[in-house]
């Protein structure tokens, strides 16, 4: 059983790599001959998408083109699947041993060993072990999002996604068209950057935000990927941490702690209130809002004026 299905996965890899075309799902049933032997097209069905995922947990790039007449067809172009030699001294191995324990998910965690064998067998030096302990230091960035594994593997393939998203100022979801960039964890918080069809802009997502089901789709990205995303500097500008200035609010005692923690002084105002003097920067409208009757922006004005139209706009729905 083995042999046949390493065969057959052979004879697919060669079938992706060998067409100047896309190869349509028929196409590649009439090509090899394990498929052709299928009882069913819903047991053929399942064989090719198990086929195509383990290929693709190898480390082939298998693009997904849909024509002109909607029919999908699968390739995998040569100069997508060509890497130039690996070299690595002992701590770049080291460092890769590292990023590999961070992953303790058991589908990211099987994806990481299998690249560090491949980087084993591309030349990495024996001497090196990239999962020996390094001090008392064990990472782990957990992951609770139900979007981020699927974000992750589109990401992977390039693929363009769907998924409805909530506003921290919006009563209701809207739908996005979102070619992915990058996913990063900041502050405790998943973040994936990408480019919005719909607005023709980049855009940063907060994935605890995404509500029901991430749907992959297929064909090319129509806007190119920066050589650098800049989540985390996004993300951060936001929240008001890119400062020119000071706000003054009002803040309820007992809550919100992650504004009294950026908080340059604190005065009790007696009443169960207190009156904090926090940085003022771009987006900081936004995060005063999610703290809801909590919060009273008590000067500057444009940023009383501006939360105030944020709330409007939420209660109206």
């Amino acid at each position: 059983m083995a042999i046949a299905k390493a065969e057959r996965l052979m004879n697919l890899a060669l079938c992706l790599l060998g067409t100047r075309r896309p190869l349509s799902k028929r196409e590649l049933r009439e090509s090899i001959e394990a498929y052709l032997e299928a009882g069913s097209d819903d047991s053929f069905n399942r064989m090719f998408e198990r086929d195509k995922d383990d290929l693709r947990e190898l480390g082939l790039v298998i693009e997904t083109v849909e024509n002109l007449d909607g029919e999908v067809g699968y390739l995998a172009r040569r100069d997508s699947n060509r890497l130039p030699p690996i070299t690595l001294d002992a701590e770049e191995a080291a460092a890769l041993g590292l990023a590999a324990k961070v992953w303790q998910q058991a589908r990211l965690a099987g994806a990481a060993s299998g690249a560090l064998q491949k980087l084993r067998a591309a030349g990495l030096p024996e001497d090196v072990d990239p999962y020996e302990a390094h001090g008392a230091l064990e990472p782990h960035i957990p992951v609770h999002e139900a979007a981020f594994e699927p974000l992750m593997l589109a990401l992977r393939d390039r693929r363009p996604v769907v998924f409805d998203y909530r506003k921290a100022t919006a009563a209701h979801p809207e739908t996005r068209h979102v070619e992915l960039w990058a996913l990063e964890c900041w502050r405790g918080h998943w973040y994936v950057a990408g480019w919005d069809r719909d607005r023709a802009a980049e855009r940063v997502f907060r994935l605890s935000r995404i509500t029901g089901k991430v749907r992959a789709r297929a064909g090319r990205y129509t806007a190119e990927v920066p050589d650098v995303v800049t989540v985390r500097e996004t993300v951060a500008s936001w929240a008001g941490e890119i400062a020119d200035r000071s706000a003054l609010i009002r803040l309820r005692s007992g809550s919100g702690y992650p504004l009294r923690a950026k908080a340059v002084s604190v005065r009790e105002l007696g009443d169960g209130w207190d009156e904090l003097e926090i940085p003022y920067g771009h987006g900081l409208d936004a995060w005063l809002v999610e703290f809801g009757p909590d919060v009273v922006v008590l000067e500057p004005a444009e940023l009383r004026a501006d939360v105030v139209d944020r709330l409007r706009a939420v209660a109206k729905g």
